[in-house]
């Protein structure tokens, strides 16, 4: 039988990039003592008044078909919430609402790019940005992130990877994996690029509300002289956790939501409106668990940098946001694939590869801190008897 091209481009893309998390699931379920620190996903349940909101608009039959650019309510406390942040009004006819930002993304994706174009990326990056990319036929272009730069993108970086078949960039602030924040001097530079090349900005911003204490987020879409060729992707999986309810959006100029939404109509026409009611009260609503996320995401990324250097030789990339942290395991003698294979089957701790989100990190792994404190301790004295029996092996 025949496939369309799509499910080539795609062929490879899958679970591969998982197996170690996989692996973890499995003994887990064969009744291992497994600390799991491969996914990303908030520490504490959905709060129950956006539950009973969900409920109460299902309750109240908003269980009808919705509007194919999103519920008219979202949208405006969407508008609300980004003319606010951005300091320059944002209307609601430049919002538009999919389930999660992944089909945001994929969708915003399959607006701007074509086979034959090129979309620049941070590398590392997250898993599945290699998909979505080559879903529209579009060939992704890596751009080292450098560790002696923070992983934060450089523009010189990017300059020297454009081409005229280049039509965006894919940014990802704060940065998932490796936590990092695009600073303003960043985000102009390659604002000034994307001005130079006629290109897109992308700009995944699913972490904005986990940033630590004494760091700054700046947003591509509040820079004026190129607000009118960024697209914002975000959702309230990780604000308000609530991943399951696959509640996101795109804010992009008018012209690019216009010519978006038959498109949007033809995947989905709307997301539901009782979740559409739910994550209108969550965004009107400070959110309740996001400072706590913010504190103890912080605090043990600080407990894994501090017991890591006392105890042993591998050295940690502190994060400035989100959900995760790097360990660079080079000295262990072991590259990152190897060195979580081996952590997991000898000291039953499941981390991700640095290579499951690009090239860059081969000699990394990414530990989620999304655990609570006695078990996340547990792990960290497990990583530091595992490398000192890894010397003792290789010694």
């Amino acid at each position: 039988m025949r496939y369309a091209d799509i499910t080539k481009r795609l062929a490879g893309l899958g679970g591969a990039k998982w197996d170690v998390h996989v692996r973890a699931k499995a003994l887990a379920a064969q009744g291992h003592d497994i600390i799991d620190l491969t996914i990303g996903e908030p520490d504490v349940p959905t709060p129950p008044a956006l539950i009973d909101a969900a409920a109460a608009a299902m309750r109240a039959g908003r269980t009808t078909y919705s509007n194919g650019q999103g519920e008219a309510g979202l949208r405006a406390a969407l508008s609300a919430r980004y003319t606010q942040r951005t300091g320059r009004a944002i209307s609601a006819d430049q919002v538009m609402c999919f389930p999660g930002t992944q089909t945001a993304l994929f969708a915003v994706m399959m607006g701007i790019a074509d086979t034959g174009c090129e979309v620049l990326v941070g590398d590392p990056m997250y898993a599945t940005y290699e998909g979505v990319i080559r879903a529209s036929g579009a060939d992704m272009v890596p751009v080292p992130l450098r560790p002696e730069n923070g992983f934060r993108l450089a523009a010189d970086d990017l300059a020297a990877r454009i081409t005229p078949k280049t039509c965006a960039i894919l940014l990802t602030t704060p940065h998932n994996p490796t936590g990092s924040i695009l600073t303003p001097a960043d985000i102009d530079a390659i604002g000034a690029l994307a001005v130079e090349h006629d290109l897109w900005i992308i700009s995944d911003e699913v972490y904005e509300d986990l940033i630590f204490d004494g760091e700054t987020f700046t947003s591509p879409l509040s820079r004026a002289p190129f607000t009118d060729r960024v697209i914002v992707v975000s959702s309230i999986s990780k604000s308000h956790a609530a991943p399951g309810f696959r509640s996101g959006w795109c804010v992009g100029p008018e012209a690019f939501t216009t010519a978006l939404l038959p498109l949007a109509e033809t995947m989905l026409f709307g997301n539901q409106p009782f979740i559409a009611d739910m994550t209108e009260t969550a965004l009107r609503n400070r959110s309740e668990v996001a400072s706590g996320m913010r504190t103890r995401f912080a605090n043990r990324a600080r407990h894994l940098a501090d017991r890591l250097r006392e105890s042993s030789a591998m050295k940690v990339h502190t994060p400035q946001a989100g959900m995760f942290a790097m360990i660079d395991v080079s000295a262990t003698g072991l590259g990152g694939h190897d060195y979580a294979l081996h952590l997991l089957d000898h000291a039953q701790v499941a981390v991700m590869p640095g290579s499951s989100f690009g090239t860059t990190l081969d000699q990394w792994v990414r530990v989620a801190l999304t655990v609570d404190d006695d078990a996340f301790d547990a792990a960290c004295t497990r990583i530091i008897r595992h490398a000192a029996q890894l010397h003792l092996e290789t010694a």
